[in-house]
């Protein structure tokens, strides 16, 4: 299928690892100019030049930090007109919900909620003048089902659904489409350290609590392992193509069966 993104202008934030790097790939891959966001330069050199290489795209760089609206004021200057809005970025940590500090809280929803907002704010106006964009928020199957360990972390991927779905009927009618994908566990540098993490915390060997994760704390599995972050890509990508324009204010789950529903 041809997505017919040539010229398009791509945003993904945090993606110079994991999910977001293999969005940007793929997006790069239908020829989207891609431009790709993280906190430190010397990572974001790293993958704009091994994106490149990869798929002779036109990938660029912008540096921030978009746990404030200062760096996310910084990142829409950098990144001028974008068609295409992948946000991405999010943290998180294994914390007993009793032990975590308002600090921590408002930290995590400073980046995986207010940045979406603060950059989707500023980007759909001139996405509704050309009558065209695309707004997705990398949510995840912990908004539908709040995980024990870090009920911070869920709570703002449930609000990423609410917002997605809150912007895509505020452009009813104009081109514009938003949605939410909600990804299970997947294999990325981020959540093996999470992983890795969490085996401590239980006293149990690294190595086979990572490779056996996806059966025992997410027995409800239908692939019995991680998924891969291009498997995850592969969904966003065909998303922000023109394929895609019926569907909007939708979640929707790559999340290898983990969620228990038929819808």
């Amino acid at each position: 299928m041809d997505l017919r993104l040539d010229g398009k202008r791509a945003l993904v934030t945090g993606s110079t690892a994991g999910i977001g790097f293999a969005i940007a790939k793929g997006l790069a891959q239908e020829g989207a100019e891609v431009i790709v966001n993280g906190r430190t330069a010397g990572r974001v050199t790293e993958a704009v030049e091994t994106l490149n290489a990869e798929t002779g795209g036109k990938a660029t760089g912008a540096v921030a930090d978009l746990g404030s609206a200062d760096g996310a004021a910084k990142l829409l200057e950098e990144a001028g007109d974008v068609d295409i809005l992948v946000n991405n970025v999010g943290i998180f940590a294994p914390v007993p919900f009793t032990e975590i500090s308002d600090d921590a809280w408002q930290e995590i929803f400073d980046v995986n909620v207010m940045s979406g907002v603060r950059l989707s704010r500023a980007l759909v106006p001139d996405m509704v003048k050309r009558g065209w964009g695309r707004i997705i928020f990398i949510s995840s199957e912990s908004g539908i089902q709040t995980p024990q360990e870090m009920v911070h972390y869920g709570v703002t991927k449930t609000a990423q659904l609410a917002l997605s779905r809150g912007i895509a009927e505020s452009v009813a009618g104009t081109g514009v489409t938003a949605n939410a994908v909600l990804p299970g566990p997947t294999r990325s540098e981020g959540v093996v350290d999470f992983m890795e993490k969490l085996a401590d915390t239980q006293d149990v060997d690294r190595e086979t609590f990572v490779r056996d994760f996806a059966k025992t704390i997410r027995p409800s599995t239908l692939i019995g392992r991680l998924a891969e972050a291009e498997e995850v890509a592969n969904l966003v990508v065909f998303l922000c193509g023109e394929g895609s324009s019926a569907i909007t204010g939708a979640s929707l789950r790559v999340d290898g069966g983990v969620v228990r529903s038929i819808v």
